[in-house]
């Protein structure tokens, strides 16, 4: 794709906050004033907390100094809503006040009244050194003091998916990452050509097979299933034709490695589009309506009927959900208007429900949780009013060839997102497993801000590195807090026990400010953690890394490339041995003193992730 077609894609599909002003009518007009805004001056920070609103998805935060209030900007090219505080606001100078408000969202698409103002200024920085690193402290367990872990209340269920309880209760980690991974449209696994020497469809294979394996997720999110290039729908002699078997040859590859599709009813079969010169993407995804309503009810009730034949009813009724479409309240991915989209979901739940009840049908699967309230009439007649959103698409930016996606950034902010969905989404999808992806053209070369997780070639990016830190923490969610400069707002933790008495303390650092990518010495902490274990108690501590210098393999590439696009055989092998998750040092012995505390520190810089496994 050439670079004004790349352009004007994102011209279209970026969107830079929460349209209108704070006090805009509509779905948000009923949302309260959030209450109880503090401000509190940290060094290279100002963190904002506040009373949470019933009701709302989210926050804006907004700042001013003499000039009308503006929402914060953090710079990533998608919505600027917040799900909570605290919120670090890293962009303000030493000294210079600023004033903040703060709006409940509802939507994604409005905001409610504005808070009370604070105003407040990022302290002066101290300088290098150990002396410049204000210290945060990590309270673990009873150290933490009374209470629940952080986010679990008492009887709650925690990521729950069907047929299977991933956490209930208070003290339960829960893994919302498992529920499903995003993934290049799935007829790439047919593919034998090749993207830097890599045969796409064996990498793209073994890259869902990693994340199941690895991760533990049990299902994958994907565009195209009706796509023409597996066949669904042609049309002979005036009929329609349903043909199901391109269908089946990738489902198979999926249930082969463990895994079940999430069955996005996308995009419009060319013979059955309204207007089949509207398509998105390099492979010309067409986002039209339906020419016909009788035959698109036909064909999503059609492919219901034969899933549940293939694979069995109570197989299927086990999966996640049938989606409808991806997004349409972008004009990107449809064409029609709201109403006609609102059709196209009524008609397909109808469809489906008619082939078994118990199939799911989520939906509207839209951008920033647009339409959401447009939506829940049609579910009320489903008799769904109360239907949990699931986040099926979510990751560091949604900008196509945007280099903070191979960063030690990403690796914390993937942290700080999956722990803000703890105890709030049952899944939040990571967007995508793999830099086989070809929205806007096949990869360009190995390290190029990809979506993926996993590169071309399957090397494990930092950002992998960081979810499968998260997926080492055991079930018992431990009581974690956290205070001094920089708490919550900068420095986060979760704590969490194995059966064996193992206990993983897992904490980065990270703002959300994408003008800070390379990190900003102001923000590095000093992190002092305490542990609550039985007094004397003994234990082998190893510490894992990811920083600019650990589990981060792109600079050895850029040390190895020499202006080449892609490794070489030889080079391949390289990577691939030193494409490891690293220890900051050697493994140590620690001990608990009479009081049952045990302590430990090191330094966190900002990006940077740490954790600790104490085996005893």
């Amino acid at each position: 794709m050439t670079d004004g077609a790349r352009a004007d894609w994102e011209q279209h599909i970026g969107r830079r906050g929460v349209p209108g002003q704070a006090g805009h009518r509509g779905p948000a007009a009923g949302l309260a004033r959030p209450a109880g805004l503090r401000a509190t001056s940290g060094q290279g920070h100002v963190t904002l907390d506040w009373d949470p609103v019933p009701g709302a998805a989210g926050y804006l935060v907004y700042r001013a100094a003499g000039e009308p209030y503006e929402p914060l900007d953090h710079g990533g090219g998608d919505v600027l809503a917040v799900p909570a505080g605290p919120y670090a606001d890293t962009s303000g100078e030493p000294g210079r006040v600023r004033h903040y408000a703060v709006a409940a969202v509802a939507d994604g698409a409005s905001a409610g009244p504005l808070s009370d103002a604070v105003a407040a200024a990022p302290a002066a920085w101290a300088g290098g050194g150990t002396n410049g690193r204000p210290t945060v402290t990590i309270a673990v367990g009873a150290a933490a003091g009374p209470g629940e872990a952080a986010g679990a209340g008492p009887g709650e269920v925690h990521g729950s998916g069907p047929g299977e309880v991933l956490g209930s209760g208070p003290g339960v980690l829960a893994r919302p990452w498992q529920p499903m991974i995003g993934s290049e449209h799935l007829s790439c696994l047919l593919r034998r050509d090749r993207t830097g020497g890599r045969v796409i469809g064996t990498e793209l294979r073994e890259a869902l097979r990693i994340a199941h394996d690895e991760l533990g997720v049990r299902g994958v999110r994907a565009h195209g299933i009706l796509d023409d290039d597996l066949g669904a729908y042609t049309e002979s002699a005036g009929r329609a034709v349903h043909d199901f078997a391109g269908i089946d040859r990738v489902y198979d590859e999926l249930m082969e490695l463990g895994l079940r599709p999430v069955v996005e009813l996308s995009f419009m079969p060319a013979a059955l589009a309204r207007e089949p010169d509207q398509t998105v993407f390099s492979y010309r995804a067409i986002i039209s309506p339906p020419k016909d309503w009788d035959r698109w009810a036909a064909l999503t009730r059609d492919l219901a009927a034969h899933l549940v034949q293939r694979y069995g009813r109570d197989e299927v009724v086990s999966w996640w959900a049938f989606e409808v479409w991806n997004e349409p309240n972008l004009e990107v991915f449809w064409s029609g208007t709201p109403e006609e989209y609102f059709r196209l979901y009524d008609v397909s739940a109808r469809a489906i429900k008619s082939v078994d009840p118990g199939l799911r049908v989520g939906g509207p699967s839209s951008a920033a949780a647009g339409w959401i309230w447009e939506l829940r009439p049609v579910l009320g007649v489903f008799g769904r009013a109360g239907t949990p959103i699931w986040w099926t698409e979510w990751g560091t930016t949604p900008t196509h060839f945007h280099h903070v996606g191979d960063t030690v950034f990403a690796a914390a902010f993937l942290l700080r997102g999956m722990a803000s969905a703890l105890d709030r989404i049952e899944g939040l999808s990571h967007w995508v497993a793999s830099d086989h992806f070809e929205e806007l053209g096949a990869p360009p070369e190995l390290f190029h801000g990809g979506f993926g997780l996993l590169s071309v070639g399957n090397l494990r990016k930092p950002r992998f590195w960081a979810l499968a830190l998260l997926a080492r923490l055991g079930r018992s969610r431990l009581p974690v807090q956290v205070s001094g400069d920089g708490a919550d707002g900068l420095v986060e933790a979760l704590a969490a026990r194995h059966e064996d008495g193992r206990i993983g303390v897992l904490a980065w650092n990270v703002t959300l400010d994408q003008s800070k990518i390379g990190g900003d010495l102001r923000l590095d902490r000093r992190v002092r953690i305490l542990v609550s274990v039985p007094p004397g108690a003994a234990y082998t501590v190893r510490h894992y890394r990811i920083d600019t210098g650990h589990s981060n393999i792109v600079p050895a590439w850029e040390r190895m490339r020499r202006g080449a696009l892609w490794p070489s055989d030889g080079q391949w092998a390289e990577l691939r041995e030193r494409n490891t998750l690293d220890e900051l040092g050697p493994p140590e012995r620690a001990t608990a003193g009479g009081d049952g505390v045990l302590e430990l520190g090191f330094d966190l810089p900002m990006p940077g992730v740490s954790a600790l496994e104490l085996t005893p």
